[in-house]
């Protein structure tokens, strides 16, 4: 047990001075001698290889072919023949290059030079000036159309006359129109007249 009041000792007898900690990697730690004398080769790996997965369709193909049609027959058949997806990552290389004619030049084809009287004539600011105003024109045009089919609308036609406003009135049944009252809570006739006057 621990003593009372103190941190618990730590119980492990280390090695002596000479001790080297770490791990010992065979080939890089014995120097020029071990790296001269080893060929340190990398065995493949078996597990990274992919298994590509089975190609049902082909095999269903084949075994309708070949006349099973339970699903215990196309099981037999699956083990039996079995078929793999191809693996289409490294089709491309596969593949045997397009057929080009004999005369066929690869690479981009040069640009044509610039024409120097069309400078020197500055044509090109004069078609971009064209365009401009062609645009300004266009657009003052659709402007136009715009105020006049605004001019056409009911809406602005109301903001010019208003219609004047109705008065409400409400609505009672005909029959109840000529009704007297059941109650009347005046005195006497003057002053209810009075009230109402008021």
């Amino acid at each position: 047990q621990a003593e009372l009041g103190k941190p618990q000792r730590n119980r492990y007898t280390l090695p002596g001075f000479d001790f080297s900690y770490g791990l010992y990697i065979h080939g890089t730690d014995g120097g020029v001698p071990e790296a001269i004398s080893h060929w340190n080769t990398v065995k493949p790996r078996t597990d990274l290889v992919q298994k590509m997965p089975q190609d049902f369709i082909t095999m269903n193909r084949s075994a309708l072919k070949a006349g099973y049609t339970t699903a215990h027959e196309f099981n037999l058949y699956y083990k039996a023949k079995d078929k793999r997806c191809k693996d289409d990552k490294y089709s491309h290389l596969k593949r045997c290059p397009p057929k080009v004619p004999a005369d066929f030049t690869y690479g981009i084809t040069t640009r044509p030079s610039t024409p120097l009287f069309d400078l020197l004539q500055h044509k090109y600011k004069e078609l971009w000036m064209e365009q401009q105003r062609a645009l300004t024109a266009a657009l003052q045009g659709e402007k136009k159309k715009v105020i006049i089919l605004q001019h056409e609308t009911r809406t602005t036609l109301l903001r010019k006359h208003p219609q004047p406003a109705k008065v409400e009135s409400f609505w009672h049944l005909p029959r109840l129109e000529k009704v007297g009252p059941h109650l009347s809570t005046f005195p006497n006739p003057d002053v209810r007249k009075k009230a109402f006057s008021a």
